[in-house]
């Protein structure tokens, strides 16, 4: 179940990129977690990196390819559609089974192409530091995100900023990722909306 609303406010960051964070905006996250893992089909994936090929350190799927999802899942695209006037029904899932598992800084592919976008995630589970870094260099924001914690990123963050979660040797549990986005096209044009996001 979700908390509360969202807030109409955000946080601004540099290069016209900013953010929105609600901490434990889903209630019941690890009921929700432990169902989605039971219910995915996961995939580990595996891809060239220098001369040699090695495990992508997370399992990922997406629903409904992998699997029927849970009710939740469409209640948050419904309000974050309602908020942010952007269809975010392209659901996608990474899980990090420990603290080994990690993703490198990077930003969505499509949506690095693209003026401005958005996009939301909701993390379940044990909380991991997740960091924000500019691209042009400068000041970085980091953060611990878990326990059904909301964060929504838009403006130009895709192309201006690379957000990433680095490996921890402290003894951690699992956290999945559910990332909310819009099924963007590579060649689409511009939304009218986004200017205003």
């Amino acid at each position: 179940h979700l908390t509360g609303p969202l807030p109409e406010d955000r946080e601004d960051l540099a290069h016209g990129a900013w953010i929105v964070r609600v901490p434990g905006w889903v209630g019941g996250d690890q009921t929700l977690m432990d169902e989605l893992t039971e219910t995915t089909s996961w995939h580990a994936g595996r891809r060239p990196m220098y001369d040699r090929i090695v495990d992508v350190p997370r399992l990922t799927a997406s629903i409904p390819k992998s699997g029927p999802g849970h009710p939740v899942l469409r209640e948050i695209t419904r309000v974050l559609r309602e908020r942010f006037d952007e269809r975010m029904d392209r659901i996608g899932l990474a899980l990090y089974r420990d603290g080994r598992d990690s993703v490198a800084p990077h930003g969505d592919m499509v949506a690095r192409e693209m003026h401005s976008s958005v996009m939301a995630t909701v993390s379940c589970g044990a909380p991991r530091r997740f960091l924000l870094a500019p691209v042009a260099g400068g000041g970085s924001v980091s953060f611990d995100l878990g326990h059904g914690d909301l964060l929504v990123m838009g403006g130009t963050i895709q192309r201006t900023w690379r957000h990433g979660v680095p490996k921890t040797n402290r003894p951690i549990g699992p956290r999945m990722s559910i990332m909310f986005r819009p099924r963007w096209e590579a060649a689409a044009p511009q939304r009218p909306t986004a200017s205003r996001l």
